[in-house]
C-alpha cells in the first residue's frame, strides 16, 4: 500500500467517481435460457422454478429504453464523465448505449459478460466468462475495458486472472477510500476501492429509503471528504442504475448531486481508468510487503 496521502491532480480536496452499473439485459431470466427469475426486483416477487417475471424484465427494460438517456443527458449538463460498469451481453442487446458511452467520452469498465456471480465458477470458466466480457465489450464500445467489477462476491482466482489478462484496476474492494497495490501470482494490479452506502441500490433493498434520503447522505459523504481533503485526499464512489437512478424522482436527486459536487472547484470527477492512472505515476508498484 501507498505511505503518503495521495495529492489528486489540480489541488484537488476529494476525488469523486461516478459509476453507472448497465446490467439490465444480462440478468437472470428464463426467457435467456436460466433456470428461474432474477431475485433483485423492486416488486419483491421471487418465485422458485421455471418462472417467467415479465414485470422485473420490463422494470429493468426501462433502464435501457428511458433511464440511460436520462443519466446521459445529466452526466452532459454538467460536464462529468462516469465510468460505466457494463454487462457484455447487456451492451448487445443495447447497442446504441454502447456508442453513445463512447461518444459522450465516458469510460467502459466490465461488470461480467452477465450478471452473474463468479464466486463459485471454477478457474477455467471464470478465464473464459473474463474473456468472453473483454471482447464483447469491446465490439461493442470500441473499448477495451481495463477495470473489473464483480457481481458482489469476486472468487479466490478473480484478481490473480485480472492482472494475468491485463486489466489495470479491481474495483471489487470495500477497505478504504485510496487505490493501493496488490500483486496476485506476482503480477501487479491496482485496487480501487468501491463504496455501497453511496450506491443507490438501497431504494430497491429498502423501500422505504427515499431519493432525498440518498441525496442526504450523499452530499453528506462528500462534505466530509472534502474537507478531510487538505490532509487526507480520498476517493468518493457513487454507484448508480439506470433502472433506479432513471426515474424521474430519483433523477431529480442525481441532478442536485452533481450541481452540488460542481459548485465546489476543488472536486476531481474522474473516471476510474484516470484514478488508477494517476495512482500508478505517483505511486509506482513497488513488490516489497505485497504477497503474491
Amino acid at each position: 500500500m501507498h505511505d503518503r496521502p495521495m495529492i489528486w491532480p489540480r489541488e484537488a480536496r476529494v476525488a469523486v467517481s461516478l459509476v453507472v452499473n448497465v446490467e439490465e439485459g444480462s440478468e437472470r431470466s428464463v426467457l435467456r435460457g436460466d433456470g428461474g427469475m432474477e431475485a433483485v426486483d423492486e416488486l419483491g416477487m421471487f418465485v422458485k422454478g421455471a418462472v417467467r417475471n415479465h414485470a422485473n424484465e420490463s422494470n429493468y427494460r426501462f433502464g435501457i429504453t428511458t433511464g440511460a438517456p436520462r443519466v446521459l443527458r445529466l452526466l452532459s449538463r454538467h460536464g462529468f464523465a462516469a465510468t460505466w460498469t457494463v454487462c457484455g451481453l447487456a451492451l448487445e442487446h443495447a447497442p446504441d448505449l454502447a456508442r453513445a458511452i463512447t461518444a459522450h467520452g465516458h469510460e467502459a469498465c466490465s461488470h461480467g459478460y452477465r450478471w452473474q456471480f463468479q464466486y463459485a465458477m471454477d478457474e477455467s470458466t471464470e478465464r473464459t466468462f473474463i474473456r468472453d466480457a473483454v471482447r464483447s465489450i469491446e465490439h461493442t464500445t470500441g473499448q477495451r475495458p481495463l477495470g473489473w467489477l464483480s457481481r458482489y462476491m469476486p472468487s479466490d482466482n478473480t484478481r490473480r486472472l485480472l492482472a494475468e489478462e491485463g486489466f489495470v484496476y479491481h474495483m471489487d474492494d470495500f477497505s478504504g477510500e485510496l487505490p493501493f497495490w496488490d500483486a496476485p501470482g506476482g503480477r501487479p494490479i491496482v485496487v480501487v476501492p468501491y463504496q455501497i452506502d453511496t450506491n443507490d441500490m438501497k431504494m430497491w433493498s429498502d423501500p422505504g429509503y427515499t431519493a432525498r434520503a440518498w441525496l442526504d447522505y450523499a452530499i453528506d459523504s462528500f462534505d466530509t471528504l472534502h474537507a478531510e481533503g487538505g490532509e487526507a485526499p480520498g476517493i468518493l464512489s457513487i454507484g448508480l442504475h439506470l433502472r433506479i437512478i432513471g426515474r424521474p424522482g430519483r433523477a431529480a436527486a442525481l441532478d442536485r448531486l452533481l450541481q452540488h459536487i460542481a459548485s465546489h472547484k476543488a472536486a476531481w470527477v474522474a473516471t476510474r481508468l484516470d484514478i488508477a492512472r494517476h495512482f500508478i505515476a505517483a505511486c509506482p508498484f513497488r513488490a516489497e510487503g505485497l504477497g503474491a
